[in-house]
């Protein structure tokens, strides 16, 4: 019961971010025997109780008792004992998980809300704590781990010999804040209280609790953050660069988590250009994660979304602490030598890896697919989501959209666009480089159909499906490879379009000449964009797949090709859907039509291909084959 109960703590405070940031933050529960410890790696927003790391307490205490001459020693030794410790099939567990056995009380929360760190962080913390929360335990800043645990031991024993209790509450210099109690209700109530009086100082001090920033400078954005994403790229790979509105980036590093995740350092630029940020690297050994563009934009870059939008979120943070601190004497940053052994330290070294997620095949590209919200496309981002890249769906179907980015999960985004209206695209395109930094691969994926017979065929269905199937993909063309090719020139690497056609464009189709003729024309688009774009680094192709016989497209049973196919007589003697559905099996070599894995993997061949732009490549099952 009591481990349900610090799950539901956990999932109260982890979902709300003026408690919780970046997922950060660390719970734990503990009976006679044994702490439950929130692992490394898992957000307090989404725990369950088989998450949470059993370990011996027995054996945590040990490491108390113990101490070594050799800091290297120590440190090694009490990796060594925290592994022992571990009794089930857990994760990792906390780096503060010693900090929890400390304190004697069944539930313990370890959170930094922005609030606490602007009174932490600040030069005259200490005394504001002892004058707002005179029972509370302040402790001077320590590195982090085996380091700090002993000093808070020894802080807590001083506390109980002084009070003759122990502290339900300590305050960390530029740490946050560690509350135990018996009770989920009791941490609660502390936790409201300490807030709402934080909240009175900075009001009596004239010091606001929302971040102050102003409005986003788009057309900066789409100046600078394509080219940002080479400038900002670690490892060989392309940067996701996220764009927000200005705000002052932090000056300094004011915790652990903005050191790892952030390094809490950044460029503060008229115009960021690579010998800036280069001069950044040489200064510091790394490059930097963010840049404010003075009153236009702030950019924060990450290997992929997840990570540039938990930059965006510490730089945000910490802008947040440093205005809040003016409420308690000013900022106090960490000294360099605290800050290189954070940097260095390899605990922090693994959060900051599982924090950025595993390096699948496509981790990091920003993919783009358009009419991703159903069918074939939403089939296709499955695949590409699936081996690491970030997806957006851009759909006429908005709530589609951002329903099916949902269910991606992380790095997902879902749009609105109407791809035969240029406003429409042009404005995907400006929302897209605000979130992602720009596209490594568009797939024109969205498509229409009507068929009919030539003598009868209406103008307007005609007209609608060119607009859609050919004029649409020279649109996407048009305002996405503006941006591949600034990015491309700073990267330098290859961007690469992909326009999901048909079997219909490699032979013609029976009743079905505006679908077919729009296809047919897109593949001489394909082959002439490629041509032209071969000098932005821009590949174009086309995937020509067969039937998806089981999508909306064909099975939908009001407007599918089935009905549309039977009711225009296309299928001599078929007198029920399922008997066009057998003539068009029977069409294929490999009796079943196309899935979406199948032109996913088509995709992936040709992005991969760094020596293949205009061809038609089919996957057809045989049904139709290349010349």
């Amino acid at each position: 019961m009591s481990l349900e109960k610090i799950t539901e703590l956990s999932r109260f405070y982890g979902a709300d971010p003026a408690f919780v940031l970046a997922g950060g933050g660390n719970t734990s529960y503990k009976d006679e025997k044994f702490l439950y410890v929130k692992p490394s790696g898992v957000t307090l927003a989404a725990i369950t109780g088989k998450d949470f790391v059993k370990m011996d307490r027995a054996v945590i205490r040990d490491c108390f008792a113990r101490d070594f001459d050799d800091v290297n020693e120590r440190e090694a030794f009490v990796k060594r004992m925290m592994a022992f410790a571990v009794v089930n099939d857990g994760g990792r567990p906390s780096v503060e998980a010693p900090l929890h056995e400390l304190l004697p009380f069944t539930f313990v929360v370890h959170l930094h809300p922005a609030l606490v760190n602007g009174m932490t962080c600040a030069n005259d913390g200490k005394a504001w704590c002892e004058k707002l929360f005179p029972e509370a335990l302040w402790v001077d800043y320590c590195d982090p781990g085996f380091f700090l645990a002993k000093q808070v031991a020894v802080a807590c024993a001083e506390y109980k010999k002084a009070n003759g209790k122990d502290a339900s509450v300590i305050f960390l210099q530029n740490h946050g804040v560690f509350v135990g109690a018996d009770t989920e209700e009791e941490i609660k109530a502390i936790y409201s209280d300490m807030m709402a009086k934080l909240a009175d100082a900075c009001k009596t001090a004239g010091v606001a609790t929302e971040l102050e920033e102003s409005t986003l400078d788009v057309d900066s954005v789409m100046e600078y953050a394509p080219s940002l994403r080479g400038f900002m790229a670690e490892s060989g790979k392309v940067a996701t660069v996220v764009s927000s509105a200005p705000f002052a980036i932090p000056r300094g590093p004011l915790t652990p988590d903005h050191l790892v995740y952030a390094k809490a350092f950044g460029v503060v630029s008229n115009a960021p250009c690579k010998e800036e940020i280069d001069a950044f690297k040489a200064e510091r050994g790394y490059l930097p994660r963010m840049i404010e563009l003075p009153g236009k934009a702030v950019f924060c870059a990450g290997a992929k979304k997840s990570s540039a939008d938990t930059v965006l979120a510490l730089a945000r943070n910490g802008a947040l602490i440093e205005q809040i601190a003016k409420a308690f004497g000013g900022v106090h940053y960490l000294s360099d030598a605290q800050r290189g052994f954070i940097e260095n330290w390899e605990v922090e070294s693994y959060r900051s890896k599982v924090a950025s997620g595993v390096g699948a095949a496509l981790t990091g590209m920003v993919a783009v697919v358009t009419g991703g919200a159903q069918g074939f496309g939403y089939g296709i981002a499955q695949e590409l989501a699936a081996l690491g890249a970030d997806l957006v769906i851009a759909d006429m179907n908005v709530e589609g959209a951002r329903k099916a980015a949902a269910e991606l999960g992380a790095g997902a985004g879902g749009f609105a666009v109407n791809i035969s209206d240029e406003a429409a695209v042009e404005a995907l395109v400006k929302d897209i480089v605000c979130a992602y930094g720009g596209v490594d691969l568009l797939v024109a994926n969205a498509g229409v159909v009507r068929a009919g017979s030539v003598k009868e065929f209406d103008l307007k269905d005609w007209s609608f499906v060119t607009n859609i199937n050919y004029n649409g993909f020279f649109l996407c063309t048009k305002y996405f490879a503006r941006v591949m090719s600034k990015q491309n020139k700073a990267t330098g690497l290859w961007s690469d379009i992909v326009q999901v056609n048909s079997k219909s464009g490699l032979a013609g189709s029976k009743n079905n000449g505006a679908y077919a003729g729009s296809k047919f024309g897109t593949i001489g688009l394909v082959q002439s964009f490629a041509l032209e774009l071969t000098a932005d680094k821009i590949k174009v192709n086309a995937v020509c797949p067969g039937n998806y016989l089981d999508g909306p497209l064909w099975s939908d049973p009001v407007r599918g090709l089935f009905v549309q196919y039977l009711e225009a007589g296309k299928v001599p003697g078929a007198k029920t859907v399922e008997d066009v559905r057998a003539h068009y099996e029977r069409q294929v070599p490999m009796n079943r039509g196309c899935f979406p894995a199948d032109v996913a993997r088509a995709i992936v061949y040709a992005v991969n291909q760094k020596y293949e732009t205009g061809q038609a490549i089919p996957v057809t099952g045989g049904q139709i084959m290349m010349n």
